[in-house]
């Protein structure tokens, strides 16, 4: 049954709108292009865009933004695959491929910000589903979404893998000089060829640093949320020690790193690419992780102690601080040298990842 209201002929650049059987309030249409081969979206007419965020959260903001739902970054590991569920559509392939896109994302934003009872809270973007996807070239919703928020004077944050942020940067800085602005980026790899597997769809480890280091020669600050940290792949001292000697080298702002968290939704997906490609650590994560999505308490001790030494041995403060503005817009931060942080050991906070 076709979503009233549905157009299944128009044609934009090459790009075919068709059917859906998706029950989504506010469907506009459903369109596959050339450009994005094997991906469909599924474009709405939201009628709210802020997100409450339930006030049980231990998160350190209140409100949310997604323009997109779904991501075709493809992150085996995501937490927000559950969320597809909800469409009644599959937490693997069609978290990847089927994209529901807020397209008035921007228009509804600006008239909630502009409603008496907004207070100007934090809102934050990228908790769930990537703002700066590939998705974002076509529809570019965030120069809209970034100037609402700072035009009615509310602080925001975003967190992204994606390097399209680069585009935005001269928005980003100029709303900085009347709003918090935060921004961070999500890496937490190295290796080129286990970021191509797990991360099929984002830009490589290196892009993403070039992006953290323009970002910091623009004046604004740039944390990093290195996780997860993959038990058995990614957690041993050369690749941690690999990892925060780049980020330190590429002006980090400060760094919040913790392991694999396995919601259910994320865990199968995950679980099928580990006996894909590394058979033999599938029983070590069954055990690791036999009590639900967390690793186990002497795991996350032990690789809190690893993370805490190498970020003191590279300087990187504790914490990835996007939430806030670190350093004035125009204030660049003074190169660190390796091993110049003299400050006690601060414990690693463990909580799912904000992919």
């Amino acid at each position: 049954m076709r979503w009233e209201g549905q157009k299944v002929t128009e044609q934009d650049g090459g790009a075919v709108a068709e059917p859906s059987l998706l029950p989504l309030a506010g469907l506009v249409r459903t369109v596959r292009t050339p450009d994005f081969a094997g991906i469909t979206f599924h474009e709405v007419a939201a009628k709210s865009v802020l997100n409450k965020v339930p006030p049980t959260s231990s998160m350190p903001f209140s409100w949310t933004i997604n323009p997109f739902r779904g991501c075709s970054h493809a992150c085996v590991y995501c937490f927000a695959r559950k969320t597809h569920s909800y469409l009644n559509l599959d937490t693997g392939l069609d978290f990847d491929a089927q994209l529901v896109v807020k397209i008035n994302a921007a228009e509804v934003l600006a008239r909630e910000l502009a409603r008496p009872s907004w207070n100007r809270d934090h809102v934050a973007l990228g908790t769930n589903t990537d703002p700066y996807q590939r998705a974002e070239g076509r529809y570019r919703l965030m120069p809209g979404i970034i100037a609402a928020l700072s035009e009615s004077g509310t602080p925001f944050s975003i967190l992204t893998k994606g390097t399209l942020l680069a585009r935005d940067i001269p928005l980003l800085a100029a709303a900085s000089h009347s709003v918090s602005v935060g921004v961070g980026i999500s890496l937490a790899l190295m290796d080129p060829i286990l970021a191509e597997s797990i991360e099929p769809g984002t830009p490589a480890p290196k892009a993403r640093l070039a992006l953290i280091s323009r970002l910091r020669e623009s004046g604004l600050p740039c944390g990093v949320m290195a996780m997860p940290i993959l038990p058995w792949l990614t957690d041993g001292d050369e690749s941690l020690d690999q990892l925060f000697g780049a980020l330190a080298a590429a002006g980090a702002t400060g760094v919040t790193a913790g392991p694999l968290y396995l919601r259910p939704g994320s865990r199968e997906w995950f679980m099928q690419w580990l006996g894909t490609h590394h058979p033999r650590l599938v029983p070590k994560y069954e055990a690791l992780y036999s009590s639900g999505s967390y690793a186990s308490k002497e795991y996350r001790d032990w690789l809190a102690g690893r993370i805490r030494v190498f970020r003191r041995k590279h300087g990187l403060e504790a914490g990835a601080g996007f939430f806030r503005n670190l350093t004035p817009t125009g204030v660049h931060a003074p190169a660190v040298r390796a091993g110049s942080d003299t400050r006690s050991p601060t414990p690693v906070t463990v909580q799912p990842a904000l992919f």
